[in-house]
C-alpha cells in the first residue's frame, strides 16, 4: 500500500493555522491508518521549510511514496484538503 503523507507547514503566532488545526485532527481521525500527518512548524524547521518552497502559511504538501502530488497554501475547506488526499 502506498505511504500518503499530509505535511502541514504551520507556526504557533499563524490565525489561519490556529482555525485550520481542527479541520486537520478531523482529517487525521476519518483517514486514520490510510495518511499519516507531519506537522512542521516553520520557526523551529526552517530549512524544511525552505527545501519545499513554503513561502506563506499554512501549506499542505501531500506526498505518496516520498513525491509531491499536492499543495494546498491557506484557509481550505476539509473537503478540499480530503480530496486532496484521495
Amino acid at each position: 500500500m502506498a505511504t500518503v503523507k499530509l505535511l502541514d507547514f504551520w507556526a504557533p503566532w499563524c490565525g489561519p493555522c490556529r482555525i485550520m488545526n481542527p479541520v486537520l485532527e478531523e482529517i487525521e481521525k476519518e483517514l486514520a491508518g490510510k495518511i499519516e500527518v507531519e506537522k512542521i512548524n516553520v520557526d523551529e524547521f526552517p530549512d524544511l521549510a525552505s527545501k519545499y518552497g513554503v513561502m506563506s502559511i499554512p501549506t499542505y504538501v501531500i506526498e505518496k511514496d516520498g513525491k509531491e502530488v499536492g499543495r494546498k497554501i491557506g484557509v481550505t475547506s476539509k473537503a478540499d484538503l480530503a480530496a486532496l488526499l484521495k
